[in-house]
């Protein structure tokens, strides 16, 4: 019997040696630190910037939602769509518009079957040039041009490139009907010196530059498409 409680003694020890299965509180708690404090678990952590995207997503998918209370929701979604819209509209009148330059410098660089890159204003003062060096001929179909190149500008008259004089005259004067004689005037006095080889003169000249003028001071009734 000394042998056999000698073993049951030695066992007993043993047991008392390994740690209990069901810890105690404290323990327990130990425990889940240690595991927690293990470098794989902050690798699964999510980053500062994971969280921050997350609540920002959080927060716009909390004003989209139409079930929000108070009808937050619908407001939201009212407010937006008008951002919206002002932001279309003023993007549209600051680069959808054309301007009448814009269009005019789109356009082929023709005028009345001939290439003619010059504004308005600088045919005017080409025009005048050749006035004071009394090349009359010249200063009247530089002046005209510059009656039709100006109502292109202005958005008021187009003519395409292969449109005549009297085309563009007719439609100018349905533009601007209390000019329409001057018009048709100032398209003769054009076609007399252009393609009829006839001499211009002085009083040519004062007519084609005084239509010119009432022109650029007149009110458009129309903007009118000239026909090829």
């Amino acid at each position: 019997m000394g042998l056999t409680s000698a073993l049951v003694q030695a066992f007993a020890r043993a047991a008392d040696a390994v740690p209990p299965l069901t810890p105690d509180g404290d323990e327990a708690r130990r425990w889940a630190e240690e595991e927690l404090s293990d470098p794989a678990y902050d690798i699964a952590e999510p980053t500062p910037f994971d969280r921050i995207a997350r609540a920002i997503g959080d927060f716009i998918a909390s004003l989209l939602n139409p079930d929000l209370s108070g009808g937050w929701g619908s407001t939201f979604a009212l407010v937006a769509a008008i951002v919206v819209v002002v932001i279309i509209v003023a993007a549209f009148l600051v680069w959808g518009v054309p301007r009448a330059t814009r269009r005019a410098a789109a356009r082929p660089p023709l005028l009345f079957g001939e290439t003619e890159h010059r504004s308005a204003a600088e045919l005017r003062a080409a025009a005048a040039e050749r006035a004071r060096a009394a090349d009359w001929e010249a200063a009247i179909v530089l002046r005209f041009r510059a009656l039709a190149r100006g109502c292109l500008e202005r958005g008021v008259v187009d003519p395409p490139p292969g449109a005549t004089v009297h085309a563009f005259a007719r439609a100018a004067a349905r533009a601007f009907p209390a000019l329409a004689p001057r018009l048709e005037d100032a398209a003769t006095a054009f076609d007399d010196v252009r393609y009829l080889r006839r001499p211009g003169t002085a009083e040519l000249y004062r007519l084609v530059a005084s239509v010119d003028d009432a022109v650029v001071s007149a009110r458009p009734a129309v903007r009118e498409e000239v026909p090829a």
